[in-house]
């Protein structure tokens, strides 16, 4: 019984892993990367320069951006294809526990 719902679960990391593929992975980006200005900013003072440990700042915030995305979407996805194998096995469960009933007697 717990089969449909592993399947289920990849399916969902599957099409979650897609998503953000399409949809994530620029925005993800975008957003971590103002992040980034912005504590560079409070930092360092405006106008922000292009200084070394200004652009590792601002590229590590792109990439925690990224990877906070990828979480969200992977891992949204996942939860909703588990919970519809856990839906389905617990509507199909009782029909299952009635034919073993049959077959015994």
């Amino acid at each position: 019984m717990e089969q449909l719902s592993k399947k289920l679960t990849y399916i969902g990391a599957g099409i979650g892993l897609v998503l953000f593929a399409i949809v994530g992975l620029l925005p993800g980006s975008l957003l971590g990367g103002a992040m980034g200005l912005n504590i560079v900013g409070t930092l360092f003072g405006y106008p922000v320069t292009s200084g070394v440990l200004q652009r590792l700042i601002v590229a590590g915030s792109m990439l925690l951006g990224v990877l906070v995305a990828g979480i969200i979407f992977v891992m949204g996805c996942s939860v909703a294809g588990w919970l519809l194998g856990t839906a389905a096995e617990a509507l199909t469960a009782p029909k299952k526990a009635t034919e073993v009933k049959a077959k015994i007697k």
